[in-house]
């Protein structure tokens, strides 16, 4: 087996480079191997906590939900093509309805969400008309129609009493005809990042090489049933930045900021 790359910098004692890494079993490809690369030291969070993680200097690079690198502006660049996406179907990022989708007004958004909340939003203007009314979690918002949860509590905790769901991969792919990319590694556009960007790219080509072992063995950590997160892993999340990827994350720029949801 190939050696994973080491990072090295020209400064008399190296400096750690900590990587923050999405909590869920998505990113676990992503990981294969990173926590042995000499310089490296890994943290991990929700989606949500991530991007302050890397303005208070927590983090050197972070796998970002993709709309706080397009509020990051010209500050961050994207560190390698290694993401976490999906052609269609995501099986975790899922908004439960108790009324048809097409008369949904209130959403509970989850705080561990940032780029699927603006990407729900986008997706009920485009497809049903509607501009959602988002609650935080609680009970205000025991009476909204809906509720948008990701990564693995939808699976290992979905809601009951909801009539109808909606995947959001699922319906970007029906409103677009392209994939849509949820998480990028990102970090300060001012300093170089060639060597991490190789690491990165190794251990993504190697975790997808192992992503069914990988199910076997960390889908029970996260709490799925092996066949489910060897599914997932295998067939349903992508994890390079392909020039379709790159589409699919401009055209949602596009939507988010013709609609408002983002900055210009």
């Amino acid at each position: 087996m190939p050696t994973v790359p080491a990072i090295t910098e020209s400064r008399p004692t190296r400096r750690i480079v900590t990587i923050g890494a999405v909590s869920f079993l998505n990113s676990r490809p992503l990981l294969e191997g990173l926590i042995d690369v000499p310089g490296v030291r890994v943290r991990t969070a929700v989606p949500a906590a991530l991007p302050g993680a890397l303005a208070r200097g927590e983090v050197d690079v972070a796998q970002l939900p993709i709309v706080d690198v397009w509020r990051g502006g010209q500050s961050l660049t994207i560190v390698s093509d290694a993401c976490i996406a999906s052609e269609a179907e995501t099986l975790t990022v899922r908004v439960f309805s108790r009324v048809p989708p097409d008369r949904v007004t209130r959403l509970v958004a989850d705080p561990d969400s940032h780029t699927s909340v603006v990407l729900a939003q986008v997706l009920w203007r485009e497809l049903y008309g509607r501009q959602l009314v988002l609650r935080p979690p609680g009970p205000e918002a025991d009476g909204a129609d809906a509720v948008l949860l990701i990564g693995d509590k939808v699976v290992t905790d979905a809601p009951r009493g909801f009539g109808f769901e909606v995947d959001l991969g699922g319906a970007w792919r029906h409103l677009t005809g392209l994939p849509f990319v949820f998480a990028i590694w990102a970090g300060a556009a001012d300093r170089d990042w060639s060597e991490l960007a190789a690491a990165l790219s190794h251990c993504r080509d190697r975790g997808v090489s192992r992503a069914a072992e990988i199910a076997e063995s960390a889908g029970p950590e996260h709490g799925w049933p092996v066949p489910l997160a060897r599914r997932y892993l295998c067939q349903t999340l992508r994890y390079t930045l392909t020039p379709d990827m790159r589409s699919g994350m401009a055209r949602f720029f596009d939507l988010a900021t013709r609609h408002r949801l983002l900055p210009r």
